[in-house]
């Protein structure tokens, strides 16, 4: 496929799906999902394909696509994708199509629905293929918009009202923005000074000597920015009332894939551009990050409403990712992106089998459920198989990116590698709590009339659940992948940091 622009396609076939769904007529439901599976199943069958052909031996950026656009500015339409942003893009590839069949009964304005969804995944595609810094930051706020309105519109109200919800969400992400183009029009400028060319390219950009001192305060920027983006500890909160407020598709891709942008962020930008800030500041994100997953885990353990209980789930396993960045090494730095991976195909099962259970029970309380493993047992074996890859058990895709976080950290940060580990104890007692008052106990007669889930609907268990199994038996496919990219990006760093007398 030399010469083929795979990158473009995978980019937008969404978005020409989401163009074709403006002219067909709102009453044709079946024929407007199908257009949406179609356009997303496209991209993820290119990217299983380009994730296939990836050279790892030789590495670096591959399928790169670069055209010139603004050329005052240094602003480059410059698409590619490593060992560190392939996998990314396959999870978002993944979850954007098994989302569509999470979605199957939506029938309140669907053609709506899909418009705003498609444009979503690809805003989350383009900030994880893009190498130009400005190109990054159009679609980083392309996400914004379309979450705001499916949250208001199609968002439940339980806990939260769905506005409330929505509202806050979208300001969290706003303002970490706000952060991060400060930090981004202040690096351009910087180097602009230092080499004389406007460059809005990343490795361009970490091409560029900065001086240490403003690499400390620009990388807090970035830090502030991509931090609260992963729910960083304590600018959290905003994750699990978004989680509550929004419909099972975005659930599935705001915890799935949207936090996985502030870790890419961190390990792509902030690191590489800035590795004397990252040295500087490392150590206080270990403490954030241990301390958001012992934090949210005990939240958890408190919770009764079930997208609360995986919300708080999902910021703790975003404190392990924090650690693993934090270690500046091959290691951890490989466990944190291959947990982000990992977390995102669990948690999207997960969302999607609470938003089975919320569609034909109408609640998530867990006291008000029990014993639906008799009447739905499709729908347990998908809440099950997800719990169990939260709380890491071996043989599931979790298990080997935090055993590798663990490791990675452990040399540089012991005492908070300990209470790091020791938060897997708090998860499995919320999770397995979850499983056995949601899904076992005695039969409930009220929930007699349920049927389980069915055709379309078994497409995110099939899909999710296969890779949470192959994951976890064949590790090597994910992490052969992901030390391609951060084994060249890690020795960029250490050998810039002792030029500048860091290390």
């Amino acid at each position: 496929m030399n010469g083929f622009p795979i990158l473009s396609v995978i980019l937008f076939a969404p978005v020409a799906g989401a163009l074709l769904l403006v002219f067909i007529p709102p009453a044709e439901h079946k024929l407007i999902k199908a257009v949406a599976a179609t356009a997303t199943f496209v991209s993820l069958a290119l990217t299983v394909y380009a994730y296939a052909v990836y050279d790892q031996a030789v590495g670096g950026l591959q399928f790169v696509e670069r055209v010139p656009w603004i050329k005052d500015l240094g602003v480059t339409y410059f698409l590619g994708v490593d060992g560190i942003s392939l996998p990314m893009l396959l999870l978002i590839a993944i979850i954007g199509f098994t989302a569509i069949f999470a979605s199957w009964n939506v029938n309140m304005r669907p053609r709506e629905f899909f418009i705003l969804f498609l444009t979503l995944v690809t805003g989350v595609m383009g900030t994880f293929v893009s190498m130009d810094l400005f190109i990054f930051l159009l679609f980083y706020e392309v996400v914004v918009i379309p979450i705001y309105i499916m949250v208001v519109i199609w968002g439940s109200t339980k806990r939260v009202t769905k506005e409330y919800a929505g509202m806050k969400l979208t300001i969290y992400l706003l303002v970490g923005s706000a952060f991060l183009l400060v930090a981004v029009i202040a690096v351009f400028i910087q180097a602009l000074l230092i080499t004389g060319k406007p460059d809005f390219s990343i490795y361009g950009l970490a091409r560029v000597a900065f001086p240490l001192g403003f690499q400390r305060w620009t990388f807090a920027f970035m830090l502030f920015g991509f931090g609260s983006l992963l729910s960083m500890w304590p600018f959290h909160s905003w994750s699990p009332d978004g989680y509550a407020g929004a419909p099972t598709a975005v659930s599935m891709v705001h915890a799935g894939v949207l936090k996985k942008i502030g870790g890419y962020g961190l390990i792509r930008i902030a690191l590489l551009i800035l590795p004397g800030g990252a040295a500087y500041w490392a150590p206080t994100i270990a403490v954030l990050g241990v301390a958001g997953a012992a934090y949210a885990a005990f939240g958890a353990l408190a919770q009764k409403d079930l997208k609360y209980i995986v919300g708080y789930s999902s910021v703790s396993h975003m404190g392990y990712v924090l650690l693993g960045i934090a270690s500046l090494n091959v290691i951890g730095i490989n466990g944190a992106v291959a947990n982000m991976f990992a977390h995102g195909i669990m948690a999207a099962l997960f969302f999607s089998t609470i938003g089975f259970v919320y569609e034909k029970t109408h609640t998530r309380w867990v006291p008000d459920l029990g014993g639906l493993f008799q009447q739905m047992p499709r729908v347990g074996v998908a809440f099950v198989l997800a719990g169990l890859a939260s709380l890491g058990l071996p043989g599931l895709i979790s298990f080997v990116p935090e055993f590798t976080i663990f490791l990675g950290s452990f040399g540089r940060y012991g005492g908070l590698s300990v209470v790091a580990i020791a938060t897997i104890i708090i998860t499995a007692l919320f999770v397995l709590r979850a499983v056995a008052n949601t899904l076992y106990g005695p039969r409930r007669e009220e929930y007699d009339h349920l049927t389980d889930i069915r055709g379309p609907e078994m497409v995110p268990l099939a899909v999710l659940g296969t890779v949470l199994v192959v994951g976890g038996l064949v590790p090597s496919l994910l992490f052969n992948m992901i030390n391609s990219g951060v084994t060249p990006l890690v020795a960029s760093v250490t050998h810039t940091l002792r030029i500048g007398g860091v290390l």
